[in-house]
């Protein structure tokens, strides 16, 4: 399944900032279990302030993308956040007690997550993409079925039957 072909992680900031020469990006280094923090941007800053994307925080990080410069910054994956139909935006949030590094799993899907180089040659992240949803109860789902770590499954605060992206 496609889902499978893609690394989605639990992450926690450890440390954000505003990007110096772009009004809608942060800048993040997150730890996702790895020996060194990835550093990512992410075009969120209209939709929180650094108080409440702060280092601690934990989030969902897709880990298997090529990096790509934005506004000069490389950014090594993508923070996961719901958008609701009339643009509220709302981190993806994993189990409080989730484990850094942990991958995101759905009940009966298995498979390998793909090289970055073949996630972006066979246009994996939008295939996903297309199927991500929050349910009526603001569980994160892909294709109906709800994204999971070992201490539950990953929620929103208050966007149901929203897109994620």
């Amino acid at each position: 399944p496609e889902f499978t072909k893609l690394e989605l992680k639990v992450g926690v900031l450890t440390k954000t900032w505003h990007h110096p020469d772009s009004e809608k990006l942060f800048c993040e280094e997150i730890d996702v279990g790895e020996e060194l923090p990835r550093q990512i941007a992410s075009g969120l800053r209209a939709h929180f302030t650094l108080e409440n994307f702060r280092p601690g925080r934990k989030v969902i990080v897709v880990t298997n993308l090529k990096a790509a410069k934005m506004a000069g910054f490389e950014s090594q994956g993508m923070v996961m956040a719901s958008i609701h139909a009339e643009g509220k935006v709302e981190l993806l949030d994993p189990p409080a007690d989730a484990l850094v590094g942990e991958r995101v799993f759905c009940d009966g899907v298995t498979g390998e997550p793909m090289q970055p180089n073949q996630v972006q040659k066979k246009k994996i992240l939008p295939e996903v993409l297309k199927d991500l949803r929050t349910d009526a109860a603001c569980v994160a789902t892909w294709q109906g079925k709800p994204m999971m770590t070992s201490k539950g499954a990953i929620k929103v605060a208050s966007n149901a039957n929203s897109v994620i992206s």
